[in-house]
């Protein structure tokens, strides 16, 4: 006898154990078809996007055993998911306690589907879960400078101006500690705001990170792009004049602008830092080598805004060229060979901190195979 076909829809976002035990429950009923919110359709409902974009979210659930299938919504609101219920003609719609509408269970009488209420039950002695749980565990971002690392230090902005380029990264992959990705400035974070980064005035919390992250007496200042890359969401422009603090601060929310970043930007993990010298001796700062990163980034600023990966990638290179001709104890022979095995498929690289070690930052056309993808938060209404 034919199977019945089940219908799920949902957000699904950072999937977990509760999750996987619901879609096995909904399986014990028949085929189970998943149909899942798109990324824009999520932030409309809930004010926010997923933290998991949806091509990787239906990934993740096409790979589990119970689910047959899954597709991505169509339709906008609530009832996203009309046109595909109309495809699938399902024989079952099965929601759980907190999915339970009388819109869905009008539908379901409308179409002679049965609508079916699934208790939220964790598996064996797993502790029950929530995206929104998980959500509150530590929502605090990481920060990836893309181009002018070190300028927030006057020693190399007092030789001359220059902007550093960041963006705050949701924390969809458990980033390892010290891998440039401001995990140190992160965890003072975390100290002071425990799972997220308060409401409020950015640049005033950027201003308590900086400061809680640099008590009087501290020999090696982390810098304030460290801060502010992880409160201010966005792609952020920081403008250091001779000042551990930016003269000048400008911020993108564009969305065409993020997700072309997105798509265009990948990690891969070059493992813990292990250079033995210190990254801050043998610093060779002045204006001609400070000018160089401060143009380079600069220029890598308007390719950026232009959407132009070529010229993006070129000067995405140059800005670490630059920023190595600075702190040439950043590199070493074990990092240029795993650099030079990305040098003929990405317009551009650099490391995500000057420690070595950590992740390597690729700009390319297309998606690097097997590199991982970074979310940028976006901002908050």
């Amino acid at each position: 006898m034919k199977s019945k076909k089940v219908f799920i829809t949902g957000c699904f976002d950072m999937l977990h154990s509760g999750h996987v035990a619901f879609l096995r429950e909904a399986a014990s009923f028949g085929d189970v078809f998943v149909c899942i919110g798109t990324d824009e359709n999520v932030k409309q409902i809930k004010g926010r996007y997923p933290v998991i974009p949806q091509n990787e979210r239906k990934f993740m659930l096409e790979s589990l055993s119970s689910v047959k299938e899954c597709r991505i919504n169509t339709g906008r609101g609530i009832m996203d998911f009309e046109n595909e219920i109309n495809e699938i003609k399902p024989g079952i719609f099965i929601v759980n306690e907190d999915g339970d509408t009388a819109e869905k269970a009008k539908l379901c009488k409308e179409k002679n589907i049965e609508y079916k209420i699934l208790k939220r039950i964790p598996h064996a002695d797993f502790t029950a879960r929530s995206t929104t749980e998980l959500r509150k565990e530590c929502n605090i971002p990481f920060r990836i400078d893309l181009a002018g690392g070190w300028h927030d230090h006057p020693f190399v902005n007092s030789h001359a101006p220059g902007p550093v380029i960041t963006i705050a990264v949701e924390p969809t992959v458990n980033f390892s500690d010290r891998s440039g990705m401001a995990s140190s400035t992160r965890k003072k974070a975390i100290e002071l705001w425990r799972t997220s980064v308060p409401p409020g005035d950015k640049i005033q919390l950027g201003k308590i990170l900086f400061c809680y992250d640099n008590p009087p007496g501290t020999k090696d200042i982390s810098g304030s792009q460290d801060a502010l890359g992880i409160v201010l969401p966005g792609l952020n422009y920081l403008y250091y004049d001779s000042n551990y603090w930016p003269s000048k601060i400008e911020s993108i929310y564009d969305e065409p602008v993020l997700s072309w970043l997105e798509n265009h930007l990948s990690l891969v993990s070059l493992g813990p830092r292990h250079i033995s010298r210190s990254v801050l001796s043998d610093i060779n700062s002045n204006p001609h080598t400070a000018k160089a990163l401060a143009d380079a980034s600069q220029k890598c600023w308007n390719a950026i805004l232009k959407k132009d990966i070529r010229s993006f990638g070129k000067y995405f290179r140059e800005a670490f060229e630059a920023q190595y001709a600075i702190l040439p104890n950043m590199m070493d022979e074990e990092i240029f060979k795993q650099v030079n095995q990305y040098s003929s498929i990405a317009l551009g690289w650099k490391l995500a901190g000057a420690g070595g070690g950590g992740y390597l930052i690729l700009a390319s056309e297309k998606p690097v195979e097997g590199a991982l993808k970074i979310k940028i938060r976006r901002k908050e209404y």
